[in-house]
Parts: structure tokens; C-alpha cells; sequence
């Protein structure tokens, strides 16, 4: 009798997208839940390479400080002695080919393991496939779409852009939110179909599924992108705000800041310092990482560069010693803390949402150099819409010169003190989205409901 009621209890299955930030996104949701929900099991499934970086190589198949998460590899389709051909997303199409399959088995292990039947399934939204398991299981679906509402939105409209627009500086202000969005802002994957691509078509897929699923969990505040998520409300089920999700740093093993970044940042005035960072994937070309070190150091800027011991060879001969007594170059930042110290007067970066988002709820402008993907379109957020920061550059790349005068605007300027004021501006917002009666704290409740309802 206590096996059958035991059968029965909720157990949410969490399926990550292996790549860049997303699944750190999906396991802070999921550790969320889990701390309001301590009796409901939920069973958290990506990579083994994924986990590693998420729980460190001591995890096994339980989450550190979380007994109600148990963690699961699943396959990641790469065959044994694969030799990579160099293409950026080889990685992420060999994953493709492997899903759902990897993520069924690895489901039925985790009912095997603990005995109880999955009542719901959260997951990256850009596996629309999990619905279809959902369906077959009979059970709730939560897509979490990681890179916020423009992006969603973009992508939910996929068809009708490629319909309605001929290319370039053309504005699809024929979509709620997105008046000054141009055609060329938008992700290659949304302007150019690629049948040969199968993440192309995964997020042309991810797009048209949303309908379906029982509620969609975005990670945005409502007061941030709210036309957008007006919009979005009116065309899907149930759409959540539930954003920012905390970014969470791989586990360290000696100390949170290996580096000793904070206490360098210590010794410099209030908003004086520059931090450079550019996510996990992007990397400048040759030629504009030694024009923006040119830059930094023709600037006389303070600055804390976050830059891979691979790409610290390319920088100008001399450069780290000419500068030493105002810059640290170091290959890895508390990123979070680092935002938040009083030192901080912008960030450099590739205008990627979990950086933009960070930096809003820190209050810091932006100068950006925008790479792939979503990066153009949350550029044009960042300093069109919200106004709370500018492109590197008239052409977006890196010169001297630019890198120079975006420093200056930003740092010394009145128009720096504007934008400085419109970031603080939201960053209010966003604490009010998670204060106890705020927006964000009022969809997580709303969601939390739907997950862990007890499957009958």
C-alpha cells in the first residue's frame, strides 16, 4: 500500500539543453522548486559533461545541499574516438540526433530508481521534442525559454517575418514590442532557414510547439519586456515571467575567487573600473582582441578582463606589463559578485542575455560587441529600447579608436550619467519584480502550482 501511494507522489523530470548557460538556467529553477517544494522529487537530466561543470566532478547522482534532486547523464550522441571537425555547432547537432531517445531511457531509470511515476515534465525550450513525452506520458509540459521574451517572440514569429520582410534595416514593427527592431537584428537562424541545419530547425520547431505546452516559464520580469509578454499572453496558454534567473557558478574547489578579483576591485574608485567578458563561446577575432587591449590601454582605464589562457597569448607583446598597475587579466570571474561591486562602471561584453540580465539587476551600463545568435537583437534592446547602453564601434567591432570613445561616453560623459541613471531605473524594477508582492514572486507561485501538482 505505501509502495502504490509512493507510486504516486509528484516527481518532476527537468531535461537541460547542454549548452552555453542554458542548463544553469533550467537547475536554478529547478533548485527553486526545490526549496519550495521539499516533498516533491524532481529528477534533473543533461550531459555528463554539463553536470560536471554544474556540480563539480565529485557529483554522483544526488545535487549538492538538495536531497529532493537527484541528477541523471544522459547521452550526449558524440560516437567514441569522434574527432571534431571544427564546425561551432557540430557539438550541438551530434546532441540532436541522440534526443529524445537519450532523455527517454535516462527517465526510465530515474521511475526505476525511485519509483515514481514523472507528474510533470520542465524543460529548455529549445527541446521541443519533450513535448511530445509529455503527451505520451499524460502530464503537464513547462517549457523555460532561457533568452527572454524578444527571443521568444522572434521566434515565435518566425514565418510571418520571413514573410512579411525583404532583408536589411527593415522594422518588423508589425510585432508587439519589437518597434525598433530591424530585420538584421534578428538570429541568422530566423532570417536564412537552413534544412541542412538541424539546429535551425529545432528553433523553428521550439517556436511553433509553444501553443501546446500547459504554461511557458520565461526567463524575464514583466516590467522589463512587458508589451512583449502582453502579446505573448494573448497567443499562449499560460505565459510566466519568472525572471532573472540567478546565474550559478561552476563549483570551485579552493575559493569562490581563485583569483582574487574582489579584493583587487577593493582599491578602485566607485564605478571607475571597466569589466570585459564575453560568456563561454565568444571570443573577439585576432585583430579586435589586440584592438581592444590597444584600446584599454590608450583609455587609462582601470579594467578586470575575464580572458582564456588560449586567447591571453594573442594580446599585444607587452601589454599585460604596460598595464599591470591598472588592469588584471585573469581566466575565470566571480561574474555575479564581480557586478556588484561598487567599483564596477561597465561592462564589455557580447550582449548575451544572462550578462545583460546581470547587469541590469547590478545597475551597470553596457558596451557590447554583439557575435551570434540572439546577441544583435538584445543589443538593440540594450541601446535602443531601454537605452541603458551602447554598441562598441559604428560598424560593432573592435577598434582602437572605438573602444576608446565608448569608455569615454560611458565613464565621463553626461550621456554615460543618463544611461547610467535609466539601468539604475530598472534595476529597481527587477528588485521589485522579486520583492514579496512583485511580478516575478507572483508567476513563480503561479508555476510552482502547476509543476508540482500530484499526478492522479
Amino acid at each position: 500500500m505505501a509502495e502504490a501511494a509512493n507510486h504516486h507522489q509528484p516527481h518532476v523530470a527537468a531535461i537541460a539543453f547542454p549548452f552555453g548557460s542554458h542548463a544553469t538556467q533550467l537547475l536554478n529553477i529547478t533548485r527553486e522548486f526545490a526549496i519550495a517544494a521539499p516533498e516533491v522529487t524532481f529528477s534533473f537530466f543533461s550531459t555528463a559533461k554539463s553536470n560536471q561543470s554544474l556540480f563539480g566532478s565529485s557529483c554522483s547522482s544526488a545535487c549538492p545541499e538538495f536531497d529532493n534532486i537527484k541528477v541523471y547523464d544522459v547521452d550526449d550522441g558524440i560516437p567514441e574516438n569522434h574527432v571534431f571537425s571544427g564546425h561551432p555547432l557540430e557539438e550541438i547537432e551530434l546532441f540532436i540526433k541522440a534526443t529524445p531517445n537519450n532523455f527517454k531511457k535516462a527517465i526510465e531509470k530515474a521511475v526505476s530508481d525511485t519509483n515514481k511515476k514523472i507528474s510533470c515534465l520542465t524543460n529548455d525550450a529549445f527541446l521541443w521534442m519533450v513535448g511530445n513525452i509529455a503527451e505520451e506520458l499524460g502530464v503537464p509540459w513547462i517549457p523555460v525559454w532561457a533568452p527572454g521574451a524578444s527571443s521568444l517572440s522572434s521566434h515565435f514569429y518566425t514565418n510571418l517575418i520571413r514573410e512579411s520582410t525583404k532583408g536589411g534595416n527593415e522594422p518588423i514593427s508589425f510585432i508587439p514590442g519589437m518597434d525598433t527592431v530591424r530585420y538584421c537584428d534578428l538570429p541568422e537562424e530566423i532570417r536564412r532557414y537552413s534544412s541542412q541545419s538541424l539546429f535551425c530547425q529545432m528553433l523553428d520547431m521550439a517556436g511553433e510547439m509553444m501553443p501546446r505546452a500547459t504554461a511557458i516559464a520565461i526567463n524575464s520580469f514583466e516590467e522589463l519586456e512587458c508589451p512583449i509578454i502582453k502579446d505573448l499572453k494573448s497567443k499562449i496558454k499560460i505565459c510566466l515571467a519568472v525572471g532573472p534567473l540567478t546565474v550559478v557558478s561552476p563549483s570551485l574547489s579552493d575559493s569562490e575567487d581563485p583569483h582574487g578579483c574582489l579584493s583587487w576591485l577593493d582599491d578602485k574608485s566607485i564605478a571607475s573600473v571597466a569589466y570585459i567578458s564575453f560568456g563561454t563561446k565568444a571570443t573577439p577575432p585576432l585583430q579586435e582582441l589586440v584592438a581592444l587591449a590597444d584600446g584599454l590601454e590608450a583609455s587609462e582605464v582601470p579594467f578586470l578582463w575575464s580572458l582564456k589562457d588560449y586567447a591571453k597569448k594573442n594580446l599585444p607583446v607587452g601589454f599585460l606589463e604596460r598595464t599591470s598597475g591598472r588592469g588584471k587579466v585573469v581566466p575565470w570571474t566571480p561574474q555575479s559578485k564581480v557586478l556588484g561591486h561598487s567599483a564596477i562602471g561597465v561592462i564589455v561584453t557580447h550582449c548575451g542575455w544572462n550578462s545583460v540580465l546581470e547587469s541590469i539587476m547590478d545597475g551597470v551600463p553596457i558596451i557590447y560587441r554583439p557575435f551570434f545568435g540572439d546577441h544583435m537583437l538584445i543589443g538593440r534592446f540594450v541601446s535602443t529600447v531601454w537605452e541603458i547602453g551602447v554598441k562598441v564601434g559604428d560598424e560593432g567591432v573592435f577598434t582602437k579608436h572605438g573602444t576608446v570613445n565608448a569608455l569615454n561616453l560611458i565613464l565621463c560623459k553626461e550621456e554615460g550619467k543618463k544611461i547610467r541613471q535609466k539601468v539604475k531605473r530598472l534595476r529597481e524594477l527587477g528588485k521589485q519584480a522579486l520583492g514579496p508582492t512583485g511580478s516575478t514572486t507572483k508567476n513563480f507561485n503561479t508555476l510552482l502550482e502547476i509543476v508540482t501538482i500530484q499526478k492522479k
